[in-house]
């Protein structure tokens, strides 16, 4: 199963903007509120130094790529539609948007950094809205779906709670489990709001509540991208939101500033891998004169007040800080590093933090983890468990039984 990513936030703060950016697709983008009207799905990569340079060989990617040193990993990357007050409720795309986030395993909620957007998400000045309380809007919605969904099953989870071998956690995750719930994610919900040891049927309202609020920042890990830095205003508005959501990580971006790199990089005309805080022009005779102004633009007020755009920071924040996963490449031969056709460094996956050997194997197929003996640690040869912890940046020869034959 791939990482899924899903954009949310208010009309027009940027999201498609950011999600071509990040896919290089071209999604529909306007001025106009709901332009996005249903669900658009791409492909984005995060980036992690490749281990090909340690062992001094040169790598074949098979299901990533390489460049310059960095792998590029896919995640899968979805452009909901924009969220309105009483989405919880069915109103606008509500429904449909809640559907597709459930099925995210981490959030990048995009908020206009520089006030450009009103309350109904229709363009404006800029430092005329307020991306505080766009933020807390779209946040609230989402908390409120979870509160509707947790207090429509109080008497399943109630009753399957008392099942012997069950207690509250295994009841809630297994009722929420179409949301992306899982028994950890009640366990530490139960602790933040200090529900834990009190009987589930004696739970008040506001209890409850608090209960599907630490549910939903546990299930479904966020980061705020403040974007569109470079207008005025941003920068007053990035730190109102770093002061008042504390707990929240807040990422300055300039979607449209990527976008311009990265088309530009794809033809050729500069030299540009994203995430880093520079890039070169490569044929300054094939630009025309609103490239070399937009070029010049984004040096001097992206790369020269935020050294990045910022949009592949947050893409590699979102999975390697959110979803704590790690970067691991597995081998067929431990000496060549290759797979059985030859191909070196092939693949690269990534796994949670606390994963183990054996379920490595099985991401990479059934019938290898059923068959597993132990696994070889490429870097010192020594023999590891099945049950072994798996650390970024591992290289490992799984041994099995099918693999044998």
């Amino acid at each position: 199963m791939p990482i899924r990513i899903g954009l949310i936030g208010k009309t027009n703060a940027g999201k498609t903007t950011l999600f071509n950016s990040m896919t290089l697709l071209s999604g529909q983008v306007s001025n106009y509120p709901f332009t996005t009207k249903t669900p658009e799905t791409g492909v984005a990569s995060v980036l992690t130094l490749c281990v090909h340079k340690e062992f001094g060989v040169q790598d074949t990617p098979g299901n990533s790529k390489c460049d310059d040193g960095w792998r590029f990993v896919p995640v899968e990357i979805t452009d909901l539609p924009g969220l309105i007050k009483g989405a919880w409720m069915g109103k606008g795309l509500g429904n449909q948007f809640l559907s597709v986030a459930a099925q995210s395993d981490a959030l990048l909620h995009v908020v206009d950094a520089s006030g450009s957007v009103d309350r109904d998400g229709r363009i404006s000045d800029p430092g005329t809205g307020d991306p505080t309380a766009d933020l807390a809007d779209v946040e609230l919605e989402l908390v409120l779906w979870y509160t509707k969904l947790f207090t429509q099953n109080l008497p399943k989870i109630s009753k399957l709670s008392k099942t012997p071998g069950y207690g509250v956690p295994t009841a809630v995750a297994e009722v929420m489990h179409g949301i992306g719930v899982r028994k950890e994610h009640v366990i530490l919900a139960l602790n933040e709001s200090m529900l834990g040891d009190k009987p589930f049927d004696t739970w008040t309202e506001k209890e409850a509540q608090a209960f599907c609020w630490s549910l939903r920042e546990f299930s479904k890990p966020t980061l705020v991208i403040a974007n569109k830095m470079d207008l005025p205003y941003a920068a007053e508005n990035f730190r109102k939101l770093r002061e008042k959501f504390k707990g929240l990580i807040v990422v300055p971006t300039s979607g449209e500033a990527e976008l311009s790199l990265r088309r530009a990089e794809s033809r050729g005309l500069i030299k540009y891998v994203p995430g880093e805080e520079r890039f070169e022009i490569l044929k300054p005779q094939d630009l025309n004169d609103a490239q070399r102004s937009a070029l010049a633009y984004i040096r001097r007020k992206v790369f020269g007040e935020y050294l990045r755009t910022g949009v592949q920071f947050a893409l590699n924040i979102s999975v390697f800080k959110l979803l704590k996963m790690n970067a691991i490449y597995p081998v067929a031969d431990p000496e060549k590093l290759m797979d059985k056709h030859g191909h070196v460094l092939p693949d690269v996956y990534l796994m949670p933090t606390g994963s183990t050997v054996e379920e490595l194997a099985g991401a990479i197929h059934s019938d290898l983890a059923k068959g597993m003996v132990y696994a070889v640690d490429v870097r010192s040869g020594i023999h590891l468990p099945t049950n072994y912890v798996l650390r970024d940046r591992d290289v490992l020869s799984i041994v099995s039984t099918a693999k044998r034959s």
